[in-house]
């Protein structure tokens, strides 16, 4: 069973750099699409940053010109670079992924358990 695992979440200054990453394991699969989600309190979970499996990237208007995304495609992951974080950037990070799954032709999305980052000085 395919499972999206994140980690580096947590509590950072505003300015400082925080790096978070997701694996996708389990099972035998391609991964397409990657990406990174948030989801604050009260509001809707929006775009951060996608990355697709030949490296085109896609930025969010909040987090453009701060944020980097990358991914290894041979160990199936993803990791974002936050930096200059600001308090707005608080917020329940999700990772998402489309996988191809063995012995199937299309794509499923999967979504990580989210983690948390807090921006307080």
């Amino acid at each position: 069973q395919v499972q999206l695992v994140e980690s580096g979440g947590g509590l950072v200054q505003p300015g400082e750099t925080l790096r978070l990453s997701c694996a996708a394991t389990g099972g035998t699969f391609r991964v397409n699409d990657m990406g990174w989600y948030r989801q604050a309190p009260g509001k809707q979970r929006e775009l951060v940053a996608t990355v697709s499996r030949g490296d085109a990237r896609n930025y969010g208007d909040a987090v453009q010109g701060r944020f980097v995304v990358f991914r290894d495609n041979a160990k199936n992951t993803i990791h974002l670079v936050m930096n200059k974080v600001k308090l707005e950037d608080t917020a329940v990070y999700y990772c998402h992924a489309q996988i191809v799954n063995a012995g199937v032709t299309y794509a499923r999305g999967y979504w990580g358990q989210g983690t948390q980052v807090t921006v307080s000085s």
